[in-house]
């Protein structure tokens, strides 16, 4: 796939003719390439999303509902092509692209039918002839940005509710992982989108994002971002006091009471550890384990992790494949390093596999590190790559403190076999999201977002929808008409 800019409903170069190739993450063999957007760009597209939002905004919502129900029906009947070219550009496996792409259908779904339910109401009032109406009208044109880890559905997740509330947007994909977008903004496009209504320019933060954050002509930002990023877009944002919506980075905490069963607590935690190798702002980064279970823990969680083989995402029964580059292997392995330098424990992986199946692609062998200290850069930042840092702790108490310590507050998990106990902590632990005895804090009816530098604002649930909504307060005097 060539893919260009789609601005005004039509595929378009872009300004400065800027193209990126785009490569196999598994085997290095060219997938396509992507026309990369400017700063002329981001204008052209702003133009047209401004064009298009009186008429999208006065759509009935049965209609706008009826767009995107169809733009779902397209996507579900195209899922294996898209989820092979999103394999082949991000590096994940087809069964898990399939699984991302069927959640996006999801949600495009959801908020067809959350646009019909955005109303209004009426406030009592302090005179008997004051009516107060409280309604809410679309926040305007939304710039929206996207990152590569998964790159369809958290797409789905911004497009969806700002197109049922009737804004209009631009869209900035991961210039890494552009082409299953494209194949996705087709099917919106072959829905009845109306022109202009969405616009999608895969570009870089640095120029593309930060464009969009500073136009005067956005009046709201969603974006899935690192917290730098997500940092820069606040401070570019206030120059017309841009609404914000902002997903940021996270350090995942993943507890293990001395209760918990440990078997099941380490097939869970090796799953959300090295899903997507790791690539997930919600994945584990550490695992706080109480030290009366801690070696009948570890040693599951070796023997799960064993278990894992790495190859190419398209060939069948494979799980886990490469890393999406080589930035992101190498920020792994230093995790690492400094992890063992500081007097942790290597327990497996950590490693470069070699053989042909590898010595192409950017592939790292899931690594473990037990009795990692605090100081550590795995469980002081972010590793987003896969690498599991184990720290023993004495009881609950050092548990909550242990998770509580950093700046971030995305995710949580809590394994325990007494409820009172994991909910005690649940209660506690300063994130948006805590799973406990599960795997996974994303709900579609349910809203996903961060405390603390872990970003601001919801996706998900109603207030993914109410978040491209401003209120507005009716007060009229009304007199009483009734014939004596």
């Amino acid at each position: 796939m060539d893919r260009k800019l789609y601005i005004d409903g039509a595929w378009h170069e872009a300004k400065e003719a800027g193209h990126l190739e785009i490569r196999d993450p598994a085997t290095s063999e060219h997938v396509g390439s992507t026309a990369i957007a400017g700063r002329a760009d981001v204008d052209r597209a702003v133009t047209a999303a401004t064009r298009a939002l009186p008429l999208w905004a006065e759509t009935h919502a049965d209609q706008r509902a009826r767009i995107l129900h169809r733009a779902a029906d397209l996507v579900e009947e195209r899922i294996e092509a898209i989820a092979e070219m999103l394999t082949r550009e991000q590096g994940k496996p087809v069964p898990d692209s399939r699984k991302e792409i069927s959640f996006g259908i999801s949600v495009i779904r959801y908020y067809a039918e959350e646009g019909r339910r955005l109303g209004g109401s009426i406030r009592p009032s302090s005179r008997s002839d004051i009516r107060s109406l409280v309604t809410t009208a679309p926040v305007g044109v939304v710039g929206a940005i996207v990152p590569w880890n998964y790159p369809v559905d958290l797409y789905c997740w911004k497009v969806a509710p700002v197109l049922a509330a009737g804004c209009t947007l631009v869209a900035k994909p991961p210039h890494e992982t552009p082409l299953a977008i494209a194949m996705m903004v087709e099917c919106f496009a072959d829905a009845g989108l109306p022109a202009g209504v969405l616009n999608d320019i895969p570009g870089t933060g640095p120029e593309v994002g930060a464009a969009l954050a500073e136009h005067p002509g956005i009046r709201m930002i969603t974006a899935t971002a690192s917290v730098p990023a997500g940092q820069s877009i606040m401070r570019a944002a206030a120059g017309n006091l841009k609404r914000l919506s902002l997903e940021l980075g996270g350090q995942s905490p993943f507890i293990v009471l001395d209760d918990a069963d440990p078997a099941e607590a380490a097939a869970a935690a090796a799953r959300r550890s090295f899903s997507n190798m790791g690539q997930i702002c919600i994945a584990v980064n550490r695992i706080l384990v109480s030290r009366g279970i801690h070696k009948d823990f570890v040693e599951a969680l070796v023997a799960e992790t064993r278990k894992i083989r790495l190859g190419h995402g398209v060939l069948p029964g494979v799980l886990y494949g490469p890393v999406l580059h080589e930035g992101v292997r190498q920020r792994v392995a230093g995790h690492v390093a400094d992890a063992v330098a500081r007097g942790g424990k290597l327990l497996i992986g950590g490693r470069v596999p070699t053989g042909p199946d590898y010595d192409r692609g950017f592939f790292y062998e899931p690594a473990l590190v037990d009795e990692v200290p605090d100081t550590a850069l795995a469980l002081t930042e972010e590793t987003f790559g896969p690498l599991a840092a184990i720290r023993p702790v004495a009881d609950d108490r050092e548990a909550l403190a242990v998770a509580n310590a950093l700046p971030f507050g995305l995710a949580a998990y809590v394994y325990s076999g007494d409820l009172e106990r994991a909910w005690t902590l649940a209660d506690r632990i300063e994130a948006g999201a805590i799973g406990v005895n599960v795997n996974d804090t994303t709900e579609l009816q349910a809203p996903f977002g961060g405390w603390k530098m872990s970003g601001m604002g919801r996706e998900l649930g109603p207030e993914g929808i109410e978040a491209f909504r401003e209120s507005k307060h009716v007060k009229m005097r009304v007199r009483d008409r009734l014939g004596g």
